[in-house]
């Protein structure tokens, strides 16, 4: 509980899901690990912080309790059988989506595009989102999904249908491998934003701006693109 590490994965993951949360203490305790000084238990980072990803009782039948996200992570640090265990096991249920799906699955091709960095090179004008305007992402719409389908796409799930009648499933459905990586972003991106009370329409130019950026450095990366 003293390593930064271990703080900045609690404190992230309560930003993300815990709308109780609270971010000034996390950022205090995030200054303060790795220093000689510094003591963390389970009990004082929860009636701190108001976490709720761990559970710390006391008594006979009491123990320290972790979300399994946690947990796996973890457990992941302390043993390493079992964090070769858990990447098998999602190698494994990876290859059966495969298989009922018949996607042309590859964790290491797939964790290659993620982690590899930037270079120069073409930029497909398709791919990236244009940059939208004050105007255009102060307009409301219906869900938080279309505000990151405007971000990363540059529409509405709406929009998409009425240009593409004849297509099976939604926009999200013909994403390709670089806009489902970024998406993921997104989601915990606007999760952090949300919990910082912006307005909508600020928290949508911040996620244009940031998709447009990811979307660049995967798609100038030229030894992604050997890959493909």
């Amino acid at each position: 509980m003293r390593n930064r590490n271990t703080i900045e994965l609690l404190g992230y993951w309560e930003l993300i899901y815990n709308p109780g949360f609270k971010p000034l203490e996390f950022d205090g305790f995030r200054k303060q690990a790795g220093l000689n000084s510094f003591v963390m238990t389970p009990k004082k980072w929860v009636e701190n912080t108001d976490a709720i990803g761990i559970i710390s009782k006391s008594g006979r039948y009491g123990g320290t309790f972790a979300h399994k996200d946690i947990a796996f992570e973890f457990a992941s640090w302390i043993s390493i059988e079992f964090k070769l265990y858990i990447i098998k096991e999602f190698q494994r249920l990876k290859s059966e989506e495969s298989d009922r799906l018949k996607l042309d699955w590859n964790m290491q091709r797939t964790l290659s595009k993620v982690n590899y960095q930037i270079h120069t090179g073409a930029i497909s004008e398709n791919l990236v989102p244009p940059e939208l305007s004050k105007k255009e992402a102060s307009l409301i719409y219906a869900t938080e999904a279309d505000v990151l389908n405007m971000a990363l796409f540059g529409k509405t799930a709406s929009q998409w249908r009425k240009e593409n009648p004849g297509k099976e499933g939604n926009i999200r459905d013909q994403a390709t491998l670089e806009q489902l990586v970024v998406l993921t972003n997104l989601e915990s991106l606007n999760a952090v934003l949300i919990q910082q009370n912006l307005p909508q329409y600020e928290r949508l130019l911040q996620l244009n701006k940031i998709a447009i950026h990811q979307l660049e450095t995967l798609l100038n990366n030229s030894a992604i693109k050997k890959l493909k």
